[in-house]
């Protein structure tokens, strides 16, 4: 069979120039999203040109269209905003103003044009691609150009990558800057609760999104918020009755997408009488640091849009980079125009529920979840079923943990069932630590860090025989095991004793929730997220101390046990110049070439590094042994630092991430989980021992996958505790050419421009 594999290294930029603007509203991330185009581009060998201030600056020319350098974009990573500026332009929108710009971009010969915005700026730059050919007519007949300039720029490529907080666009689970405004909202939430808390006083608060409920639906699901009022969903007849049900609740929060009426906010006062205070979050929304989420999807796309701009032919339609689910897909951009536009024309004539499924996927199981948690139904209207589950987490804590228990409590309750909470893992369970657990009881637990169960990294296996007997005593019929690589062994363990003992032969289903995202079968874990924010604002912060100091690399080592995640995705986040990492050996010369690139790069106006190591990375090359090779190789040159960043990337509050994946996966699996109950439910008792009835919940690629732990066996190295292959590996290259390292890149997996009805077709359930 022929070797398909596609690599950079036969893909040349040389000749090409590219344009990068952001255009429209800012957001964080953009930076991130420049220095990948501008890193990537030059790296192809092609000239890149800022252009400052959007269009304008593409219509006034003269010094708002500059070269720019491997250098110039160092630092921005960590910036919100956009460096480069960026402007609402009334000149571009006119014919005369975008013929001044063809000049513009003629004059330096750029013809491929990278736009990072909204769906108005990229349908802009749509419209400037079709009529580019027309505008050379123009610029040769008035003498500005010649018939060979012409000829040679006679084709215009456009890429887009859409920049907008509000995730509004159609085709992208995940638009650049969605999920630092989701960390601006959670963190004024979780101040908000504080005080809602002591005063039982209900708080409305008031997020941007335009017409686009996204940011308000997701804080709502990341904070446990009691409702939410969305133009996607707005209030019945009788809303007011319903809201004051939940007086008893200690408070509730209503978000509001901006634009929402405002009279909504007077009922709850008037209406309902309560001490209601009202925070409008406004442009803080905007501001503030890049996640580490939206710095490695910009990072990413930005990469993937340079590939898209060297693969382009003159009949390539203008395409947008974006995400779907955890795979990079380019989509024709006037398509996923055309559906955005679509959306609001079914959201102008109130339909309602077409416009939520255009949305897409995401969307939608966003507002699904919801419905699943809000409102606490009155008992009577509960379905009662005689089955009774068990929660209990297992390994190391990880944020968002009790995200997902929150979630599995409620929806289990929902559904009928009796739910029983496990403290401190298995063996929790086998000294009989089990009680009943009840809505009221996990209240709050969204934005709890750790594990409230307690979690331990006990195995099963030893305490078998006193497991099944609690399963007995306690008629356990389905057990949720949230946690990491123990969790997976765990339910393996389980699953074979299930021959021995019939109490295993239950529905069993595990949530991977690890920092170290080291579990097969899953590309993401609870957990990671939060743990990769907390490795980036270190860097960033550790970066800042060496901006008063000249010539400094900092040596700095991360958790993951032998998995090389927070390593490599944290130094892809933070910009790191190198990355130690088991999976990938590496020996004293690749040590010795680190040091001699960080050497040259001090001789530049970079002075200073950031090297990642794994703590299993190698058994010799210790964080100590290359703090010392580099501070003696160094000498003269540069001096060293070190820093081990411990348990510290465990801790805190999970991110919005977490806490939303947590809440959707484990609604997910208790819905499976009752779905097998009624399944293996014969003569008056569950039993279930087929290898589909004991499984992880995982995300591959583009879908959410429930997979026999069983069939995962095979691709688990259980030694090092890892999966066999690993997705992210293929990121490494990428983080190795934005710190300026020539490397192997496969690109294979890029280049399919995909068809957004297509997209909607396929049974996905993204994140």
């Amino acid at each position: 069979m022929p070797d398909t594999k596609k690599f950079i290294e036969n893909l040349s930029g040389a000749g090409k120039s590219i344009g990068v603007l952001t255009s429209g509203g800012d957001a964080q991330g953009m930076n991130a999203a420049v220095r990948a185009v501008v890193r990537m581009g030059i790296y192809v060998g092609a000239k890149v040109y800022f252009v400052h201030e959007g269009y304008q600056g593409m219509v006034d020319g003269g010094d708002n269209i500059k070269e720019a350098s491997w250098e110039s974009v160092s630092s921005m990573l960590q910036v919100g905003g956009t460096v480069i500026g960026s402007a609402r332009c009334k000149d571009f929108r006119a014919h005369e103003g975008r013929l001044r710009a063809a000049l513009n971009l003629v004059q330096r010969g750029i013809t491929n044009l990278c736009v990072i915005g909204g769906d108005g700026s990229l349908t802009g730059a749509n419209l400037f691609r079709e009529e580019w050919s027309g505008l050379l007519d123009e610029l040769v007949q008035s003498g500005q150009i010649s018939e060979e300039a012409a000829q040679t720029h006679s084709a215009l490529h456009i890429v887009g990558m859409v920049g907008s907080i509000d995730n509004d666009f159609c085709g992208t689970d995940m638009t650049i800057g969605t999920d630092s405004a989701l960390h601006r909202i959670i963190e004024v939430v979780d101040a908000i609760m504080t005080t809602a808390q002591s005063h039982q006083r209900t708080f409305v608060l008031e997020v941007m999104g335009r017409h686009c409920g996204y940011l308000a639906l997701v804080s709502a699901l990341a904070c446990g918020a009691d409702w939410v009022l969305i133009p996607e969903m707005p209030p019945k007849d009788g809303w007011e009755e319903q809201m004051s049900i939940a007086k008893n609740t200690l408070y509730f929060v209503n978000f509001l997408p901006e634009d929402c009426v405002l009279s909504l906010l007077q009922l709850v006062v008037r209406c309902l009488g309560f001490d209601t205070r009202v925070t409008i979050l406004g442009h803080v929304q905007r501001g503030g640091t890049p996640s580490a989420f939206d710095r490695i999807l910009a990072s990413r796309m930005g990469v993937e849009a340079v590939l898209a701009l060297l693969e382009a032919s003159p009949g390539t339609p203008a395409c947008v980079v974006s995400l779907c689910g955890n795979q990079a897909v380019r989509l024709p951009l006037m398509e996923c125009v055309q559906m955005t536009q679509e959306v609001q024309k079914a959201m102008d004539e109130k339909r309602f529920e077409e416009a939520v499924k255009l949305r897409g996927r995401s969307f939608e199981n966003n507002l699904n979840t919801y419905k699943l948690l809000s409102h606490h139904k009155i008992d009577t209207e509960l379905p009662h079923s005689s089955f009774n589950v068990a929660v209990l987490n297992v390994g190391a804590p990880a944020a968002g943990m009790n995200a997902a228990v929150r979630s599995a409590v409620r929806v289990g309750i929902t559904e009928g069932h009796t739910l029983f909470a496990v403290n401190d893992g298995f063996e929790g369970f086998y000294k009989g630590q089990i009680k009943e657990i009840k809505w009221g009881d996990v209240g709050g637990w969204t934005g709890q860090g750790g594990s409230l169960l307690g979690t331990k990294r006990t195995l099963p296996a030893k305490h078998i025989d006193k497991i099944a007997e609690q399963m007995k005593i306690h008629n356990i019929n389905a057990l949720l095991v949230i946690g990491g690589f123990e969790a997976f062994e765990s339910l393996l363990q389980l699953v074979e004793a299930r021959s021995r003992y019939e109490e295993f032969c239950v529905p069993m289903c595990m949530l991977p929730a690890t920092i170290s995202n080291n579990v097969s079968g899953t590309d993401l874990s609870i957990g990671a997220d939060t743990s990769l924010n907390a490795i980036v604002e270190t860097c960033d912060r550790i970066k800042q101390s060496a901006s008063g100091t000249k010539r400094r690399v900092f040596i700095i080592e991360t958790m993951g046990g032998y998995c090389g995640y927070l390593a490599t995705v944290g130094g892809l986040a933070a910009g790191a110049d190198a990355a130690y990492i088991y999976e990938e050996p590496f020996d004293i010369r690749d040590l010795q070439s680190n040091v001699e690139h960080l050497t040259e790069k001090m001789k530049t106006s970079i002075q200073r590094g950031l090297v990642l190591r794994n703590e299993n990375c190698s058994e010799n090359y210790t964080t100590d042994f290359i703090y010392q090779l580099y501070s003696e190789e160094g000498k003269g040159v540069f001096d060293c630092r070190k820093n081990v960043l411990g348990h510290m990337q465990q801790g805190g509050a999970p991110s919005p991430f977490d806490r939303n994946f947590g809440t959707k996966i484990a609604a997910k699996a208790m819905q499976w989980i009752s779905k097998k109950l009624k399944e293996f439910y014969r003569e008056g008792r569950v039993f279930a021992n087929s290898e589909d009835s004991a499984c992880l919940l995982g995300m591959r690629r583009r879908a959410l996958v429930f997979q026999p732990v069983i069939q995962l066996k095979d691709e688990t190295d259980f030694v090092h505790r890892i999966p066999k292959e690993q997705w992210w590996l293929r990121l490494r290259p990428l983080m190795k050419i934005l710190a300026k390292y020539k490397t192997s890149y496969d690109v294979s997996d890029s280049g399919q421009l995909e068809h957004i009805v297509r997209l909607r077709t396929k049974d996905i359930s993204a994140i």
